[in-house]
C-alpha cells in the first residue's frame, strides 16, 4: 500500500526502562521502534474511554540492537529519532544503614 504524499510517519527508537512493578531487568535489553501518534486521542462521550483512528499506534517492533532498528527505519523510508536511555542512579547501602547512629535524618517510630 502506498502512502499519500505529504504524510510523514515519525518513528521513535528507544530502549524501554523497567516498569515500577519489576525488580529485574527483563525486557529492557531490546530496542523498540514505535510510531508517534498522527493525531491526538479523543474521549468517547458515552463511555469516557479514549479513542484513536491511528492504527500505527498499535505497532511496536522489537530489535536486538539499535543498528538493526535504524536499518529497518531507513529501509522502509521512515523518519526516526533515537532516544538515549539515562543510566539509573544507584545508591548502594545495607539494611543496617537505616538504623545507623550517624544517619543524616534521625530514625523515628
Amino acid at each position: 500500500m502506498e502512502r499519500p504524499k505529504g504524510l510523514l510517519m515519525l518513528a521513535r527508537i528507544y530502549r524501554p526502562s523497567k516498569t515500577a512493578m519489576q525488580s529485574g531487568k527483563a525486557k529492557t535489553k531490546d530496542w523498540v521502534l514505535e510510531f508517534e501518534p498522527a493525531r491526538a486521542r479523543r474521549s468517547d462521550p458515552l463511555m469516557g474511554w479514549t479513542e484513536s483512528t491511528d492504527m500505527n499506534g498499535q505497532v511496536q517492533l522489537a530489535f536486538d540492537t539499535q543498528d538493526e532498528a535504524v536499518r529497518y527505519a531507513q529501509a522502509h523510508g521512515l523518519a526516526f529519532q533515537i532516544a538515549q536511555a539515562k543510566t539509573p542512579k544507584r545508591i548502594i547501602k545495607t539494611y543496617s544503614d537505616n538504623f545507623a547512629f550517624g544517619r543524616k535524618v534521625p530514625w523515628t517510630h
